[in-house]
């Protein structure tokens, strides 16, 4: 089927072969004014304001008169409100005008329909052809720039024709014809600055010869130069009247349109006009439409006025020009750095740049403080943007850099130096952020020659006589490694994405030789460094980590080994006398660094790996006998016990210490805690850790290769003992303490899961474990006591207490993350994710993102035992309500209400998949009712059941069902209650609001995508009923073919008027509920059901009545209003459409007609409306 463009261009193609026939035989210049009378009937056509054949048919009759010869360019000095009228002295020959009408019409018409036409239509051949169509105006200009340019009939027919479908209503003839116009102006531009060029040269020709003496003068030389000139005034005369009817035509108009599009293209030509032609174009009466625009609303439109002042202000020659526009504009566009756009913030900032580079003064230091913020941004281009804007703003006056022979040389010794102290200076007294490694990505990019000056760096930190302060050596500290990991890794600190998948061979090679520089430079002064530093633990832990960014085979080839001897010793040192965590880790991951078998210095490295622990081992092994022996020590024995596990445990967490055994005596210190609670909890941490990281050592031995039974046995009675102690610190006071445990348990859990035998590993499968019941339950119990709490209200966030909380929030969200974890690998029981879901709607903003996950994992995992978890997990809430309050008002407390937002929540969880679900949603249905009714009242009384209640929350799950599973389950209701003692004439409220929303008017669940597919289908098929534009704008022709009264749509009367009484008590009853609001189902869906359904249009079988086309356009018309509001709902309901084909086949005959209330698939032909409006139809047709 071809698509409306090609059927567009085919009736044109008719049209002018035709057109083309019937001049054939005419003269040359009868040919022309025959293609000049058909450009001022494309000029006429696109007037909106009169009707096309009457505008087409005067056009034809003044092609038979003859017109006056031409006497002015028609642009050259354009009147407000005026036509364009081409004047020609030529025979004018009649084109067939039916033939050009119909094709117009159609192409108007199947653009309106389709909405597609070249500009917008997506792919590489599209792209292609917008970049050829551009390049083609530009082609007509310049080949007519010397003759038919200055015909006065070519170009102004055209800009006449362009003029006229700008102002069109359809939006591609306004977009292409805006496109052409603009394109059309720039070339036009180029040709007067061409103009001006040669007029200059005219001029200076003239003067010269004119200076010659008498005799040497030539006076046929200056009067063709005098010519010349004339006709050169003359040519720019008509060029500058083509530019003003294109400006004043169409850019006027079109800069603000309605389609960001267009406006994006009209801004982008006027900048290219500035920019070219600045002596005409570059005044503030142009310039105010950029300023205008600056304040779009569309992301495209705004980037290309930061683009066009960009090319402006880069130029310093034009900035004296830009002078009043600045400061107007000027705070709008420093605002323009805090743009949502990141594409947008990023060139305003550069824009401020060349501002800043080529208006000095211009830029206050308020203005400038706005900018600096954003050297932290997250977006890696913004905050780099504004990094050179603070390199040129306050770096670059100080340390600026002349270029001598082409190589960079610095102004005075001192410039580095400066360029540190005023970095510092900038990033402690601005207070902006905290680590300064974003600072030196932001600088990168620009100051990157500067911050790889690590001998500057390295020797402001070892002077002696500095004057920098402790935070100072801090920073310039952090500044190093950061620019050292900048050097050798190559991406942004975290937090920031680069957006590129790799770096070039070139990036690679200057990576790789900065990274030997680094190392040559580093590896003598690092052991210096440390002693320096090495009693400060902010300090010495980021020297520590520059060892990562070392090329260390640079050890070996470099014969730099004495230096390795000094930096082993000063690590050994670090760790002995340091206990925080931060620098424990930094030492023990460097030392594995150098631990490297492939290395020819790891026999070095694996010495004193082995002589610190040894060290460590002996100190753990005295100051555990006598904490074993003693049943008191002081602060101090116990402190240096806990830092000694402290070291310990951080370097077996990198290291395998398994060979110095730890894990009994470390079983034995956490033994004597559980049993006599006499140890500190300083030292049970550490002591955890330890034993945990020896279990895993263990393991990664075995599974290794084929372990013996006797092995397999031992690590098993390990495990199941840590265990043990870790249930048993479950219950510990500290809460440091349980958290830890728990931790511990639920990760040593989820690897001895059955999950552990996967890929071949059979062998491992003794040591498969499960938890009992009771460690289970405990398991539970403090995730309860613990995660779920109400946290306290966070204040601004700079206080000290909010990012305590913020840190007590990760910490539990990693507590049900390892809970949710061990549900999944089937570790625990799944029943036990109740406990979870049930808190899923009131922790939402905390741990919604890992309770939705664990729900879908679980449903992917069995779908039945998911759909009756969560139906438990609203068991459980309602019983803990009913002994709270009691059976009485249950419905109306705030927590009930909670809960049927959170069994709401439960249903949007059951997605689309309609079908899939039926079995599920009706037992859920079900077993609520039974448990509803599980507890009666006592005979002879007329109170209800306790958990009746409870059928409200199951009416939340009601729009998940079928219309027939709805009737299935009122029956099964009416069967329960028939047991049940209630008061005539006096139902219950539950039973009320349950049954209400299993009725066939809140059937919303088949509605809503029965609706959708249907509207397209009428979209598709064109006979069906009228098109859009036809409705719309051609109304007036098709109410007069079809001799019918024009009647506004949705009229009340044509609609209620064949309306049943019982159909109109049932609207009003649904019009009463709250329960479509309550449910959050779509409006538009349940008020189509009441207006399309059949019972609703039941007219006489009388297919030749009066009243039949009148009755027929109102349905059309009622369909066609509400089509545009349905099309909201299509992406969402698509997906149900083949799962409702389906479940209609379950209807039976009797069904059928129940379903014609939430039918909406009306088939509208005449020779069928009257069939059909008395049975059901088939709800679905094949597309």
């Amino acid at each position: 089927m071809s698509s409306p463009l090609q059927r567009a261009v085919g009736d044109t193609k008719r049209a002018l072969s035709a057109s083309s026939s019937s001049s054939a035989s005419l003269p040359f210049d009868d040919r022309d004014s025959n293609h000049t009378s058909e450009g001022n009937g494309d000029s006429l056509l696109a007037d909106e304001d009169t009707d096309f054949e009457d505008s087409l048919n005067r056009n034809v009759k003044k092609r038979a008169a003859k017109r006056p010869p031409k006497t002015t360019p028609v642009a050259k000095h354009p009147k407000k409100g005026s036509r364009v009228v081409h004047r020609h002295s030529r025979k004018q020959s009649e084109p067939p005008a039916n033939d050009l009408f119909n094709a117009v019409k159609a192409a108007k018409s199947d653009m309106q329909d389709s909405g597609d036409y070249p500009l917008i239509a997506p792919g590489p051949s599209w792209k292609k052809f917008q970049g050829s169509f551009c390049e083609f105006v530009r082609t007509l200009v310049c080949q007519c720039q010397y003759s038919l340019l200055y015909d006065g009939f070519p170009m102004d027919d055209l800009i006449s024709l362009l003029t006229g479908l700008s102002d069109s209503q359809v939006r591609a003839f306004r977009h292409t014809s805006t496109l052409a116009a603009m394109k059309l102006m720039t070339s036009l531009v180029k040709v007067a600055l061409q103009l001006s060029v040669h007029q200059d040269n005219n001029q200076r020709q003239y003067e010269a010869e004119r200076n010659k003496g008498p005799g040497q003068r030539a006076p046929e030389r200056l009067e063709s130069l005098l010519e010349k000139r004339k006709e050169l005034q003359e040519h720019q005369e008509e060029i500058e009247g083509m530019m003003n009817a294109l400006f004043r035509g169409v850019f006027v108009h079109r800069y603000r349109d309605v389609l960001p599009e267009i406006r994006a293209i009209c801004i982008e030509e006027i900048g290219c006009w500035m920019q070219s032609y600045s002596t005409s174009f570059l005044t503030d009466s142009y310039l105010k439409y950029i300023g205008w625009t600056l304040h779009d609303k569309h992301r495209e439109v705004r980037l290309k006025c930061v683009k066009a002042l960009k090319g402006l202000y880069g130029n310093r020659d034009l900035t004296t020009r830009l002078e009043l526009f600045t400061s107007r504009f000027k705070d709008r566009m420093v605002s323009m750095v805090m743009d949502r756009e990141y594409d947008v913030a990023v060139e305003a900032v550069r824009l401020l740049i060349l501002i800043l580079k080529n208006m000095e003064g211009v830029l206050t230091d308020a203005d400038c403080e706005s900018v600096y913020p954003v050297v932290y941004a997250s977006h890696r281009g913004l905050a780099s943007a504004a990094g050179e804007f603070l390199y040129w703003k306050l770096f670059y006056p100080e340390c600026e850099i002349r270029m001598m022979g082409g190589r960079e040389q610095r102004q005075s010794p001192g410039a580095q130096r400066t360029f540190f102290q005023l970095l510092l200076s900038f990033f402690v007294e601005s207070e902006l952020h905290d680590h300064a490694a974003y600072l030196v990505d932001s600088l990168w990019d620009c100051a990157g020659a500067r911050l790889k000056d690590w001998e500057g760096l390295t020797s402001l930190l070892l002077e002696k006589d500095q004057n920098l302060g402790d935070v100072q050596e801090s920073t310039l500290i952090e500044i190093l490694v950061s620019s050292a990991r900048q050097a050798s890794e190559g991406h942004p600190p975290v937090g920031r994405v680069t957006g590129r998948k790799g770096l070039t061979s070139k990036e690679r090679k200057t990576q790789a030789d900065d990274r030997v520089k680094l190392t040559e430079h580093l590896i003598p002064l690092l052991p210096q460094l440390l002693a320096k530093f090495s009693a400060d633990a902010e300090k010495v832990t980021p020297l520590l980590q520059l060892l990562s960014c070392f090329d260390l085979h640079i050890y070996c080839t470099g014969r730099l080994e004495k230096h390795l001897e000094l930096f082993l010793q000063q690590l050994q040192e670090v760790v002995v006398k340091h206990a925080e965590p931060a620098v424990l880790e930094a030492g023990a991951h460097a030392l594995y660094l150098l631990c490297n078998p492939e290395f020819t210095f790891f026999s070095r490295a694996d010495f004193a790996r082995s002589q610190l622990v040894d060290l460590l081992t002996d100190r753990f092994q005295q100051e555990l006998e006598e904490l074993l022996q003693s049943s008191f020590l002081d602060e101090d024995e116990v402190y240096n016990l806990a830092a000694t596990l402290k070291r310990l445990s951080a370097f077996y967490n990198t290291h395998d210490l398994t060979r110095w055994e730890l894990y009994e005596p470390c079983c034995q210190l956490l033994q004597k805690a559980v049993d006599t609670g006499e140890v500190p909890h300083q030292v049970i941490l550490p002591a955890l850790t330890l034993v945990y990281f020896s279990i895993l050592w263990t393991l990664t031995h075995i599974s290794k290769s084929d372990a013996s039974q006797k092995q397999l046995s031992s690590l098993r009675d390990r495990m199941v003992a840590f265990c043990e102690l870790c249930q048993s610190c479950l219950s510990d006071v500290d809460t440091e303490i349980q958290e830890q445990a728990f931790v511990l348990l639920s990760d040593l859990l989820l690897i001895f899961s059955p999950q552990m035998i996967v890929g071949g590993r059979d062998f491992l499968r003794p040591l498969v474990f499960f938890p009992e019941a009771t460690l289970q339950s405990e398991l539970a119990s403090f995730l309860m006591d613990h995660v779920f709490i109400q946290p306290g209200d966070l204040g601004s966030g700079d206080s000290q207490e909010d990012h305590l909380q913020i840190e007590r929030l990760h910490q539990r969200r990693r507590l049900l993350a390892g809970f949710c974890k061990l549900l999944l690998y089937g570790v625990l029981e799944m029943d036990a994710a109740s406990d979870v879901f049930k808190h899923y709607n009131k922790f939402y903003n905390d741990y919604g993102d890992i309770i939705k996950e664990t729900l879908t994992r679980a449903r992917q995992i069995d779908r039945s035992h998911c759909s009756r978890i969560l139906l438990l997990s609203l068991k459980q809430l309602y019983t803990e309500l009913l002994q709270e309050h009691g059976p009485q008002g249950l419905n109306e407390l705030p927590a009930f209400i909670e809960m049927r937002d959170l069994a709401r929540r439960f249903a949007l969880s059951f997605g689309p998949q309609q079908l899939q679900n039926r079995d599920l949603v009706v037992m859920l249905h079900k077993e609520g009712i039974q448990f509803s009714l599980s507890e009666l009242p006592p005979a002879g009384s007329s109170n209800q059941p306790p958990n009746l209640a409870f059928l409200e929350l199951l009416s939340e799950f009601s729009p998940r069902l079928f219309h027939q599973d709805k009737q299935l389950l009122l029956s099964y209701l009416e069967k329960c209650l028939q047991h049940v003692s209630q008061a005539p004439g006096h139902p219950w409220g539950p039973v009320t609001t349950y049954c209400h929303s299993l009725s066939p008017v809140e059937n919303t669940a088949e509605t809503s995508p029965q609706v959708l597919p249907s509207s397209k289908r009428r979209r598709v098929e064109g006979p069906a009923k009228p098109n859009r534009e036809d409705v719309s704008s051609s109304q007036e022709e098709s109410l007069q073919l079809n001799s019918i009264p024009p009647t506004p749509t949705l009229t009340s009367t044509a609609v209620k008027s064949r309306q049943p009484l019982w159909g109109l008590k049932e609207m009003e009853e649904e019009d009463g509920s709250e329960l479509d609001f309550a449910q959050g189902q779509p409006v538009a869906g349940t008020e189509r059901s009441r207006f399309l359904g059949p019972q609703y249009f039941q007219t006489p079988h009388n297919p030749s009545g009066p009243g039949l086309g009148n009755q027929l356009m109102r349905l059309s018309l009622m369909e066609e209003d509400e089509e545009e509001e349905l099309e909201i709902q299509d992406e969402s309901n698509e997906e149900r459409q083949d799962t409702d084909m389906q479940a209609s086949s379950y209807s039976s005959t009797s069904e059928r007609g129940l379903d014609l209330l939430d039918s909406t698939e009306l088939d509208i032909e005449i020779t069928e409306s009257l069939q059909l409006l008395g049975k059901s139809p088939h709800p679905y047709n094949s597309r």
